[in-house]
């Protein structure tokens, strides 16, 4: 979630910026060290102490993860005390250091309080301390140090090897995946698996593992990169199958490893270590290590990068061959083993064999998709007629999505030849059938091709068709278009028949100007039912928002009334009471 940090109060839940802001106030937030550029990190006192990571780039949050157990929401008040530490200059705010009983003075002293009227020094990050530090050290006592660490800590020893035996060692695949595994058990938890903060841990040790393997591919030392990036691919699968990458750092790591193995494929002319590689791929996909993630079938992408001659050729289409068909009506692998063999005839054959390919196996979407738009292209207009038609009758039974893009495809091709007559049946089709393409755009092709003589008559058909055409008829499908049209009678009778606070809500902007009277009335109504099947205090507070509607829209004598009325029903819900003060 990326929020800009001048403005973050109007990004986060009410509640929860008011509880951030108590927490900042109170002095909660201690122990603040920006670990690098941008990169923070804070103790945040409470019923406990939880730990809150942050980074800020060109002022913009881009993520925070907060050691508590909150998950009602994507921020919690602990991060929310860190932004408004982070921001409290702006702001013009202060927390208070005292100490409490929670808090040791230690703790308190930590939080930098601004006054507002003095610019506070630019504090070292910690890396810079670090640098500053290192640079001072007599490398004996460094030594000794380092030592010490490894003794002592485990996971600090295992990092440490992991990260540099290859100074000690032969370099090898297997030599590489200890390095990884060793960084993989030290920051796991107790049962193996990789939390939010653990995965970002592991996912930025072997980013930067991955660094090291370009910087062997640009010194052209692509055996130690292979290695690398093989051994990268194969324990970070096995990571992500065990933790939480929600942020994406263990699937970068993987994005990292290919990467590198494509580089070397295509730099490298040592024909041992491409005979390497190219084994690499095939035998893994037929051991089918990766199956079920993409970098399955990557594998052989990277195989027919390194054929060298016919028999690699046969090698990497025996492999494509296994592939069968299935009798899924989504049949994803066979239709991505077709595309790899597509690939493989583009590298080996001619394009009269490409293009043979691509006819005989029209029921892969994406041949049929690329014909057509070469057709377009190529102002073939006969031909991508034929294949679009062609696929609406093939995909009618068991893929009604693909039947959508077919008719959207003839909807192009028919704008431009002109043609409306097919210009209004199929964007009117469209706009009628299917939720892939925006309504209002077809809608504004309707009204530009349909004569205004007879527009009236038509909008009317197509919202009568439109009712009948849901089963259960969306309220804002019908309104959209009245908005669109300014309708504004026809749009209220519309919602006088499908009152709701959610309706509503969304036509109030529109016809609140000539119809705040009926609106209030309708709010009125609405609310009581919203809150005879509601009882939760957000329900209460959801249910004030809209009185004040209709206190904002002149319904103020409307709106006491409703509101000594559900004095008078609810006088138990002392939640509803409490929230009905506020307004």
């Amino acid at each position: 979630m990326k929020i800009p940090l001048n403005e973050f109060e109007i990004h986060v839940d009410e509640d929860i910026l008011k509880r951030g802001l108590q927490y900042f106030k109170k002095g909660y937030v201690t122990a603040v060290d920006e670990l690098s550029a941008g990169e923070y990190e804070a103790t945040v006192e409470g019923s406990e102490s939880y730990t809150v990571h942050m980074e800020v780039k060109n002022g913009v949050m881009n993520g925070c993860y907060c050691t508590c157990p909150y998950d009602w929401g994507p921020i919690c008040k602990h991060e929310v005390a860190v932004m408004f530490y982070l921001q409290q200059e702006e702001l013009g705010i202060a927390s208070n250091p005292q100490k409490t009983a929670k808090r040791t003075r230690a703790k308190a002293s930590s939080v930098i309080i601004s006054t507002g009227s003095e610019k506070k020094p630019k504090k070292k990050t910690i890396q810079e301390k670090v640098n500053e530090i290192l640079n001072m050290l007599p490398v004996d006592e460094l030594r000794g140090y380092i030592g010490a660490c490894c003794d002592n800590d485990k996971s600090f020893r295992d990092m440490f090897l992991a990260k540099y035996v290859y100074l000690i060692q032969p370099v090898s695949k297997e030599m590489y995946a200890k390095q990884i595994q060793a960084i993989v058990r030290s920051a796991a938890g107790k049962y193996g698996f990789l939390d939010y903060s653990a995965a970002r841990k592991v996912g930025k040790l072997v980013y930067e593992l991955s660094q090291l393997a370009e910087h062997k591919v640009e010194n052209s030392n692509y055996r130690e990169a292979m290695y690398m990036g093989c051994a990268m691919l194969e324990e970070m699968t096995k990571a992500i199958e065990h933790g939480d990458d929600s942020n994406g750092d263990l699937g970068g790591c993987i994005d990292a490893a290919q990467d590198i193995l494509f580089r070397v494929a295509e730099e490298c002319k040592d024909k041992t270590i491409r005979r390497e590689l190219f084994e690499y791929g095939l035998s893994n996909f037929q051991k089918k290590t990766f199956k079920g993630w993409d970098w399955h079938f990557h594998l052989i992408n990277l195989s027919i990068e390194l054929i060298e001659n016919e028999n690699d050729k046969k090698l990497v289409a025996a492999c494509i061959d296994s592939v069968k068909p299935t009798d899924k009506k989504w049949d994803f692998d066979y239709e991505r083993a077709q595309q790899m063999k597509l690939e493989l005839i583009r590298k080996t054959e001619s394009e009269t064999e490409v293009n043979k390919y691509i006819e005989e196996n029209l029921t892969n979407s994406d041949f049929r998709r690329e014909l057509i738009l070469t057709a377009i292209r190529e102002k073939a207009y006969s031909k991508a007629i034929a294949l679009a038609e062609a696929g609406i009758v093939a995909d009618q039974k068991d893929k009604p999505g693909l039947v959508d893009e077919w008719k959207w495809h003839l909807l192009n091709i028919y704008q431009q030849q002109g043609n409306k007559p097919k210009i209004i049946e199929y964007a009117r089709y469209l706009f009628l059938n299917s939720g892939r393409f925006r309504p209002q755009e077809m809608f504004d092709i309707l009204k530009k091709q349909v004569e205004n003589g007879e527009w009236q008559m038509f909008f009317d058909r197509l919202v009568a068709d439109r009712k009948s055409a849901e089963k259960w008829v969306r309220f804002h499908t019908i309104a959209d278009m009245y908005i669109w049209e300014e309708q504004w009678e026809n749009l209220l009778s519309w919602l006088i028949d499908n009152k709701s606070i959610d309706n509503i809500s969304y036509v109030e902007n529109f016809i609140a100007k000539n119809y705040a009277e009926q609106l209030v009335g309708l709010y009125h109504n609405a609310i009581e039912d919203y809150l005879a099947k509601n009882i939760s205090r957000d329900h209460y507070k959801t249910a004030c928002k809209y009185i004040r509607r209709m206190i904002k829209m002149g319904g103020r004598d409307e709106a006491d009334y409703l509101i000594a009325d559900l004095r008078k029903l609810y006088p138990q819900r002392r939640a509803l009471m409490e929230e009905l003060d506020k307004v």
